[in-house]
């Protein structure tokens, strides 16, 4: 069994800022190429929301044909990182994640976003005034194969701002919540077997589109999941996937915690949790 893949700071519904590590070459060498010819990542300053919030977004801009990678990113996947200096006055952090694609590479699945994707970040913040970011982000890209990169990542989140059409379109292109899309609520059924938990999901979801995947989360990184094996009929989609905790046995998986996205070519649908 392979080590599930995860990501750590960019996961959840609000998250802390982490610190620092020490630092990590920001230039990766693949087939004669940096990072900086591959990748390029800026802030996009956003703007202050109503209740003290700030909606800011990381535009990642790559070559053409190269990817990188959503939350949950499949086996051959890199997730992910966000590292932000504590001292900028950030005290949380959501990622608002657009709908990725599905994507097949020497029989792997991997899930992700190609050329170019917009990230908006939703920010707690300690401060009413401007506030300055500074930190690192770890990603992976990939072209035939993959390379990790490590990037600066910096710049000033004003007290007001204006709206950002480009951050106000990669909102809009979220999944939808079951009640947007019209959804019914994820019913499941587990099952033990020797190194833990099958889970087999059913839930009414209309349809989004060809190529048909469903993923599933838990918020503890440390719980590998297979990937799913699901079928439609109808509005049915019923979802199979085995889960494994660290210690290889048997547990008590809380149905509230599991996360279910159905994606497809036209949409996607994330619904959370499901009743037994």
């Amino acid at each position: 069994m392979t080590n599930r893949s995860f990501f750590s700071a960019l996961a959840g519904a609000a998250l802390a800022a982490l610190p620092l590590a020490a630092p990590t070459p920001a230039l990766a060498q693949f087939e004669g190429r940096s990072a900086d010819d591959v990748v390029q990542v800026r802030l996009l300053e956003g703007w202050r929301t109503e209740d003290g919030r700030h909606m800011a977004a990381i535009q990642i801009t790559m070559a053409p044909g190269w990817k990188t990678y959503w939350r949950a990113p499949g086996e051959g996947g890199i997730p992910p990182r966000l590292r932000l200096d504590p001292s900028s006055g950030v005290e949380g952090l959501q990622i608002h994640w657009p709908r990725p694609e599905v994507f097949f590479t020497n029989g792997m699945r991997s899930i992700g976003y190609r050329d170019d994707v917009i990230l908006p970040i939703e920010l707690s913040l300690s401060d009413d005034g401007a506030v300055e970011v500074d930190g690192r982000l770890d990603l992976g890209v990939c072209l035939d194969v993959c390379m990790p990169v490590t990037l600066d990542l910096d710049g000033l989140l004003p007290p007001e701002g204006n709206r950002d059409p480009s951050i106000a379109a990669a909102l809009a292109d979220r999944p939808l919540t079951r009640a947007e899309a019209g959804a019914g609520s994820a019913t499941c059924q587990i099952t033990p077997i020797s190194d833990g938990l099958r889970v087999e999901a059913q839930m009414r979801v209309p349809s989004v589109g060809n190529d048909e995947t469903v993923v599933f989360e838990l918020s503890d990184p440390g719980i590998w999941i297979s990937e799913t094996s699901s079928h439609r009929d109808g509005d049915l989609v019923t979802a199979v996937a085995d889960v494994v905790p660290p210690d290889s046995g048997p547990f008590a998986m809380d149905r509230s915690d599991l996360r279910i996205t159905v994606l497809g070519t036209r949409m996607a649908v994330e619904l959370q949790g499901c009743t037994g």
